[in-house]
């Protein structure tokens, strides 16, 4: 019972890391005296800055308590390799630990079990929580993106849609705003703050000309905005252009086009990082490329904030991991759809999901549903 209170402690300080330590994991760690004394915490920092485990050295020490004995709850195997910071196994060797309870193991190509077999050779007991564990699928669950990245080199891709209980997203004249309340648009912010980065396809720019930051609640980083122009069509005015943080725009080559040339320069001018991509088989940004490229950049939760065709495009290839969906108590009728699929043959060509959770949010229904399995990995 202790383990799993000290473990829940330090899953607790991990969530803290949210919005924080992207592309690092999101660790939490809990320093426990020989006499089963919480001594000290911490979680994992901004990129560069101390991991869970210093910090929790460092509390520990700010309070006076020597962790010689002690032992460790790490939500995530402590690393082994030198990064921007030391490897976090070495400082608790060098601080005499004598257990460590570890709910994760790291499957980054540089840790893979490395961590837990330095504290082992050192002389620390280690104890790693069953795959199946509750508290080790939560600690999973926290860092899914960072896993994705790590496991398929792409990262957890989370489409988020808000619409009307009969599925329109807008009426047919392209008004949207707004049918979901300000409760569901806040927790929409919370989701992309959580997001590494937020994607969306030029259509949606040249329609709403969205910022695409998160306004409505705090962050310390702000994700990347990334758009999917094929022709650069982005205006240099749009307004996530203006807003604080990166830009990447996913293109197509040129041929030389002159005038397209100039789009390019004027978004480059207005801030913006141009990203010639590979070409898909319907002359659009090849989906693969841009997942593959944003992995390469760090970025662990993509989340999605766009229209039926882009949508469709994520589903029918299926690159779709989580499905995040606002539903209004509200009757629209003929307007605008949450994805333009195409016609099926047969009910069971459909695309299945599992429901994980369903939460009033304000006046809307906050649905979140994977395909069966999508987490396994």
């Amino acid at each position: 019972m202790s383990d799993q209170l000290f473990i829940s402690q330090a899953l607790a300080l991990a969530r803290q890391a949210i919005g924080l330590s992207d592309p690092n994991p999101r660790v939490g760690c809990v320093l426990v005296s020989p006499q089963g004394e919480v001594m000290a915490g911490g979680h994992t920092q901004q990129a560069g800055g101390p991991h869970a485990e210093v910090m929790a050295l460092r509390d520990g020490q700010v309070r006076g308590w020597s962790p010689k004995g002690a032992t460790a709850y790490v939500t995530l195997e402590p690393c082994s390799h030198h990064g921007r910071t030391p490897p976090c196994a070495d400082a608790f060797v060098a601080a005499g630990l004598a257990r460590v309870v570890v709910a994760l193991l790291d499957p980054n190509p540089q840790v893979a079990g490395e961590g837990v077999r330095r504290l082992q050779e050192a002389g620390i007991k280690v104890d790693v929580l069953p795959a199946d564990d509750p508290q080790a699928q939560e600690a999973r669950e926290l860092n899914l993106g960072f896993l994705s990245r790590m496991v398929r080199n792409r990262p957890w891709v989370r489409l988020k849609v808000a619409g009307s209980l009969d599925g329109r997203t807008a009426l047919d004249n392209g008004q949207s705003q707004w049918i979901t309340g300000p409760a569901a648009r806040a927790d929409g912010h919370a989701w992309r703050a959580r997001s590494a980065a937020v994607l969306t396809g030029i259509g949606t720019v040249l329609d709403d000309d969205p910022r695409l930051d998160v306004r409505e609640v705090s962050t310390v980083l702000q994700p990347s905005r990334v758009v999917l122009d094929s022709r650069w069509r982005t205006p240099p005015s749009a307004r996530l252009l203006a807003a604080p943080g990166k830009v990447l725009i996913y293109g197509l080559a040129s041929s030389g086009e002159s005038a397209a040339q100039a789009r390019q320069q004027a978004l480059r001018d207005a801030g913006a990082e141009l990203v010639t991509a590979s070409e898909s088989p319907q002359s659009q940004v090849d989906l693969s490329f841009v997942l593959q490229d944003l992995a390469r950049r760090g970025v662990n939760e993509l989340h999605v904030e766009a229209g039926a065709r882009l949508n469709a495009a994520f589903i029918e290839q299926d690159l779709v991991d989580e499905l995040l969906l606002y539903l209004a108590p509200k009757l629209i009728g003929p307007g605008r759809g949450l994805a333009a699929l195409p016609p099926l043959a047969q009910l069971s060509d459909a695309w299945a999901l599992s429901f994980r959770d369903a939460t009033m949010v304000g006046d809307d229904l906050r649905v979140i549903a994977r395909p069966p399995g999508r987490e396994h990995f």
